[in-house]
């Protein structure tokens, strides 16, 4: 079987690179893609990990070869979904685990219509703004941030689902669910063999 991407999105602070991170210490059928980005490394964050880290003219160059599956400008800086990496992934059995913006998810769908979009949202503008004062984000990044948000969040509504991350384990909880129920859909999935063979009770019955 096939596996199929999820996408994770949400405002910069409420909290989808944690969620990323739980579910993949919780389930072993997710392999997780790593975005290039010309943004600065944040501190702790090591090239290949977080990110890969790139300069504006080798991104543009990648662009050039066809080298990502999506790719847009967010605060100013660009990032971008691999192309090799998700299809290989897919090819295994595995599903891809992306955690990029609204743009880059719906043009994501696009170009693969089996995509799950999950969408997750703070419990409000003032705990999402709590969280990036707490990061030590500086001002004008937190209202240019919150601003983008509010912009976000108006286009949850073409996501397949919504999650708000009140609480962080049973955010965790409520993903690795949908997670679970996307990939028993029949669409999904073929029939045991059992099902198949011409001496099969079923067959008689038919």
């Amino acid at each position: 079987m096939q596996g199929f991407p999820i996408v994770i999105s949400a405002p910069s602070g409420a909290g989808k690179s944690t969620i990323c991170r739980k579910l993949l210490e919780r389930r072993r059928d997710l392999a997780y893609s790593i975005s290039c980005t010309t943004r600065r490394p944040r501190p702790g964050e090591k090239n290949g990990r977080q990110y890969h880290f790139m300069n504006r003219e080798e991104f543009k160059h990648a662009v050039h070869k066809g080298d990502f599956l999506e790719w847009a400008v967010v605060h100013d800086e660009y990032y971008g979904t691999p192309r090799r990496f998700i299809q290989e992934t897919m090819e295994k059995g595995k599903n891809p685990l992306l955690a990029i913006d609204v743009q880059g998810a719906l043009a994501l769908r696009r170009k693969l219509p089996q995509v799950t979009l999950i969408f997750v949202a703070p419990p409000s503008l003032r705990v999402l703004r709590e969280r990036l004062v707490a990061r030590r984000d500086e001002e004008a990044s937190i209202e240019k941030r919150l601003a983008r948000a509010c912009e976000e969040m108006e286009e949850a509504g073409h996501y397949d689902y919504l999650v708000v991350n009140d609480d962080l384990e049973k955010a965790v909880s409520s993903i690795d669910a949908v997670i679970t129920a996307e990939g028993l859909r029949t669409k999904r999935r073929t029939p045991p063999k059992f099902f198949l063979k011409p001496e099969s009770p079923c067959s008689k019955n038919a």
